[in-house]
């Protein structure tokens, strides 16, 4: 066995594990932030995060209704007509 050779292959392994570490660090301190930022501005929004997918839920129907009463309220007879 080459303890030199195994021993430049252990530095170069842990070079590569603390760069790895270094890029994920950074990667974490990215996605925290952009945490932060979601949360300010569902604060702002008035939505509480736990509470998300209901008032996603809400929205939608609430999409949904509005989108129906538009259609309703279109002429529909007078515009298949003008075709």
């Amino acid at each position: 066995m080459n303890y030199e050779e195994e021993l430049k292959k252990l530095k170069y392994d842990i070079d590569r594990a603390n760069a790895l570490k270094n890029k994920a660090a950074a990667n974490l301190e990215v996605l925290e932030n952009q945490e932060s930022q979601i949360l300010e501005e569902l604060k702002q929004l008035g939505v509480e995060p736990e509470n998300l997918d209901s008032t996603i839920e809400n929205l939608k129907k609430e999409i949904e209704e509005m989108l129906n009463e538009a259609n309703s309220l279109m002429p529909r007879d007078i515009l298949d007509k003008v075709k």
